[in-house]
Formats: structure tokens, sequence, C-alpha cells
């Protein structure tokens, strides 16, 4: 039971930490209190686990017509959203919580590539003969 919540611990860990760095790079996204930035952690990977894929596939076709981008405007507005929903989680406007999402999605991905990227729990082998990894 315990493997199975560490990635998700790890990646809640990421989020969090990366909402925090966003805070302090971008004057217009504020945090009252450390308790205010776990939460919206938590409930940033909750939208981007429930609400963020029902906006993909909603807006597949403006998605396409954009080759992909409009996935950022998706990302801003998850973020947007969560701050409407935590008291103490400030962002000024639209552009940056575009911005920020854009920084903290490259963060994440430069974290989550040095703690999660090593260890085999963490990747998926396309067969056991070819030895290649997608993830």
């Amino acid at each position: 039971m315990l493997s199975n919540l560490t990635p998700f611990l790890l990646h809640w860990a990421i989020t969090a930490f990366a909402l925090w760095v966003a805070s302090h790079v971008f004057k217009g996204m504020q945090f009252k209190s450390t308790g205010t930035l776990v939460v919206s952690a938590l409930l940033l990977g909750l939208a981007n686990a429930v609400v963020r894929p029902l906006l993909v596939v909603l807006t597949l076709p403006l998605t396409l017509i954009t080759f992909g981008l409009f996935l950022l405007v998706i990302n801003a507005l998850m973020l947007l959203l969560v701050a409407k929903l935590v008291e103490g989680f400030k962002i000024d406007g639209f552009w940056t919580a575009f911005w920020a999402s854009l920084f903290m999605a490259l963060l994440s991905l430069v974290l989550g590539a040095f703690v999660l990227g090593g260890s085999p729990e963490f990747t998926i082998q396309t067969s056991p003969e070819s030895g290649s990894v997608w993830l």
C-alpha cells in the first residue's frame, strides 16, 4: 500500500514546490500561508486529474487548430480555478496564471526527471524483450 502512496506524495511535493517557487518569481501570485500552499497543490493535482481532461476533450477542435498551444490556456485556467477555490491563494490575472503555469510545468518536468526518473517503478516499458522505455 505504501508503494502506491509514495508516487502520489512525491508528485504532491513537486507541485507544492513548483507553486512556491512560482509565487516568488511572479509578483502577481501570492499565498497567505504554508497551509494554503499545501492545499492549493493538492487541489491543483485534483483539478488536473478530473477537470482538465474534460476541458481537453471539450476544446479538442480548438486544440487541434492551434497545434496544441491551447493546452497552455487550459493549464492557466486550472491555476485560476484553484485560486478561486482556495482562500488565501491570489493570482492577479490571466497572464500571470499563463506564465506561472508554463513556468511550473517546466520546473515540474525538470524536478520530476531528477526525483522520479531513475527508478524502475516510474517507467513504462513497451515489452519485456524490447528493453525500450517510454516514460
